[in-house]
């Protein structure tokens, strides 16, 4: 069972969102992220709680694919699973498909990153967002 997925049945944790016809939390809809994340093998998944430091946005979702083509296919995963899920939302903007070296999917309360591991190493964006916390780490198993 994935730590991410609150879709699996019988998953009743606390954290977990109870379908009616409520939208998502902003966090219920970044632990969502990173679990479609997971499931196209995303490593090194961190959310970070932007909401002290930041207006424009609750959290990123900060991930890494193995090269451009796995993080091309880590954002797809995520678009395709919120446009067709009980979710319902597009992101607002997508830019980095062209090189595929970090994609930035904006869905307005969550910031979706994913990186190929160099240019993650290079930019270290939890290093520069070292001060806000980190709701879960978690490793693609």
């Amino acid at each position: 069972m994935s730590v991410w997925d609150t879709r699996e049945p019988g998953y009743n944790s606390p954290l977990s969102p109870q379908r009616t016809n409520e939208p998502l939390t902003s966090l219920e809809q970044a632990r969502r992220i990173a679990g479609l994340a997971e499931e196209k093998l995303a490593q090194d998944i961190v959310i970070l709680d932007m909401r002290p430091v930041c207006a424009y946005t609750d959290y990123f979702v900060v991930c890494s694919g193995q090269n451009a083509r796995q993080t091309k296919s880590i954002v797809d995963e995520v678009r395709h699973g919120l446009k067709h899920g009980e979710e319902r939302i597009l992101p607002h903007a997508i830019d980095g498909e062209g090189e595929g070296n970090w994609i930035v999917a904006d869905y307005l309360d969550v910031v979706l990153h994913v990186f190929t591991p160099e240019t993650r190493a290079y930019y270290r964006l939890e290093e520069l967002w070292d001060d806000v916390p980190s709701i879960e780490h978690a490793t693609a198993s």
